[in-house]
């Protein structure tokens, strides 16, 4: 199979023992297992109020849509985003009939303080920061700025499950973020089959979280059958146009069983890029490297460098049974956010020269050494040394 960009490790006995656990009582949808997880999560990061559910692209839906009502914006309003990302969470902001409006990264690959300062107008209404790679990059500089135009702060901390500043305090705590949104999913530092969870310090906004990731239903199914009392407890009201976006038993199950070794797992994949960076360091014309902000422990969930022939080198590592990823294709890229493109140039050129390299708990040393080492080979005999810009 050669060496693969991800391939998740799990603690077999552990997950198959919570999942029996589901299986013998008889419980595997919403509650039981989706309640603990939460309180853990909860403990393990700082957050105040935390709801499992089915993704983070379903977090983001909601973070946005729900924001919107609470706050009335209109139909419209601009959402500031950065243009490197996963597309879901720009969907996320026409999905509720908003305009994303594309500020440019900075050397992190996160947002650039500066140009999202430049992007606000009296339209604008939030921002939405995305945590790239497990890096918090200059996310306080825009919790400022936030504050400052009383703008509301959307963390899509998708690859940031167990990214801490070095005082210990998670990004998107203490009031930093009004919405943070994580990813559970299949290849994430946290895997899961597929799940997230959305937090928030606001206890309103996480009671309206609950109701509309089940269909806007005022009482789920575990709350009526833990909580309920008498002939009535199957009675609801139904409060909003909700969708299915709720978690379920086997996936906290198996969250809770994979979060013990998160801390130790980000450690090694610190590890990893060490490795990796003491090597590409003696090359600084040839590859280029992702700043990791200084009060940063990140979760170092991708590994990346640019490189003057991205796709070139990536068919010369396929040709060697190595197999790295590219994220992202820069989204205005895509048909519907094309009104952006030429606005973010940092952006765009992370995009055509960005590769992610391998990155996961079956990388050994001498993998690293020889995935540097075929890179090296590209960038200094195949292409001459050519300089990356």
């Amino acid at each position: 199979m050669g060496i693969q960009l991800f391939k998740a490790s799990f603690d077999v006995e552990a997950c198959l023992a919570q999942v029996r656990e589901c299986l013998e009582k008889g419980w595997t949808g919403m509650g039981f297992k989706t309640v603990e997880f939460e309180e853990a999560w909860k403990k393990y990061t700082g957050h105040k109020y935390a709801y499992y559910i089915n993704s983070n692209t379903a977090g983001l839906y909601m973070a946005v849509d729900t924001l919107k009502e609470k706050f009335g914006w209109a139909d419209g309003d601009e959402v500031i985003s950065t243009p490197l990302t996963f597309i879901s969470t720009n969907h996320a902001i026409p999905k509720s009939n908003l305009k994303a409006v594309f500020a440019d990264v900075d050397e992190t690959l996160c947002l650039d303080p500066k140009s999202v300062e430049e992007r606000i107008t009296d339209k604008t209404r939030a921002v939405i920061f995305v945590g790239f790679g497990g890096n918090a990059g200059r996310l306080k500089d825009i919790v400022k700025i936030c504050k400052t135009h009383r703008l509301k702060l959307i963390l899509d901390a998708a690859h940031m499950a167990g990214t801490r500043y070095k005082d210990g305090t998670v990004p998107g705590t203490n009031g930093d973020a009004d919405v943070t949104v994580y990813s559970f999913q299949a290849v994430k530092n946290l895997p899961t089959g597929d799940s997230g969870i959305i937090c928030t310090d606001d206890s309103e906004l996480d009671e309206i979280f609950r109701k509309k990731a089940w269909l806007g239903i005022n009482k789920d199914t575990y709350a009526r059958a833990v909580n309920s009392e008498g002939t009535y407890k199957w009675k609801y009201d139904v409060e909003y146009i909700g969708d299915k976006y709720n978690g379920n038993a086997i996936m906290a199950g198996i969250a809770l069983a994979q979060l013990p070794h998160l801390d130790r797992d980000n450690a090694y994949r610190r590890a990893l890029a060490k490795w990796y960076t003491d090597i590409f360091e003696k090359y600084p014309d040839q590859v280029g490297l992702v700043k990791i902000s200084n009060d940063c422990i990140t979760s170092q969930h991708l590994f990346q460098i640019l490189v003057k022939d991205r796709d070139g080198l990536m068919v010369y590592l396929n040709s060697n049974e190595v197999y790295p990823g590219v994220h992202y294709i820069v989204n205005t890229d895509y048909r519907m956010y094309a009104y952006g493109k030429g606005t973010c140039p940092n952006a765009e050129f992370a995009s055509e020269h960005i590769i992610s390299l391998p990155m996961h708990m079956n990388i050994t040393f001498e993998d690293v050494q020889l995935i540097t080492a075929l890179v090296v080979k590209y960038v200094m005999d195949i292409r001459n040394g050519e300089k990356l810009a």
